[in-house]
């Protein structure tokens, strides 16, 4: 049983003075309103609702906090976590892109993620989810471009990748990245990066999602030693 199966819902926020004051990892989940990214972080918690993906999208408004650890019974979903146990953090920011928002929302989402990507000391890495019919928006670049120059690792999910066929998946794939590849200097890579495919419908690369998740978290070292540099340049193997 992965760990990211403990999830927890451990509390919302709207506003940055409001994030929580805890000092463990964060990772972050960001993507597009119809991207899949509410289907995907149940798939990967094993829940059905603890992420509400709505019929409509660009409803959720807010910054979501799920617990990781110091749950009581993994599989129990009313138990509460103890706080004092809990490893890391899975953040929901909000969906972009969706046209019937208004746009005072709009501004105060681009705010509201641009300041938190850039700015969380405690978010150790990007979970990126685009649709793997159309990867790499305008929004899912400026998403990209704003979390590039913490040098931190980026972890690219090509969801409903149920709907490629063979051809279709490997040529999303290379051309994801092809793209990544373009964050590049004389020195190296930007950031670390890791893509799959994925899908929550066929649970297409979970496993693969989960392990990479788990090691940026540092969720596969014993509790009570310290953490190791979560932003290693070291990158695990895109092939599918």
């Amino acid at each position: 049983m992965s760990l990211l199966w403990q999830a927890r819902f451990f509390t919302t926020v709207n506003h940055l003075r409001d994030l929580p004051k805890t000092q463990i990892p964060e990772i972050a989940f960001a993507g597009r309103s119809n991207a899949g990214k509410s289907s995907a972080i149940n798939t990967l918690t094993n829940q059905k609702r603890l992420c509400f993906a709505s019929k409509t999208p660009g409803r959720t408004q807010h910054i979501n906090y799920f617990s990781i650890g110091g749950a009581h019974v993994g599989q129990h979903r009313n138990d509460e976590a103890r706080p004092e146990e809990i490893r890391a953090m899975l953040v929901d920011l909000p969906g972009y892109g969706y046209a019937e928002v208004s746009g005072a929302a709009k501004q105060h989402w681009n705010i509201l993620l641009g300041n938190y990507v850039q700015k969380r000391d405690q978010l150790v890495a990007l979970v990126l989810i685009m649709d793997s019919r159309r990867p790499f928006t305008d929004l899912d670049v400026q998403m990209l471009e704003w979390f590039a120059d913490s040098g931190r690792p980026v972890l690219c999910l090509l969801t409903k990748a149920d709907k490629l066929n063979r051809s279709e998946a490997t040529a999303a794939l290379r051309k994801a990245e092809a793209f990544l590849e373009q964050y590049h200097d004389d020195e190296g890579p930007l950031f670390p990066y890791h893509v799959q495919l994925f899908s929550s419908l066929k649970r297409t690369g979970v496993e693969e999602a989960d392990e990479v998740i788990r090691q940026l978290l540092g969720l596969d070292q014993d509790p009570d030693q310290p953490l190791s540099d979560n932003t290693s340049s070291e990158q695990p193997d895109s092939s599918e």
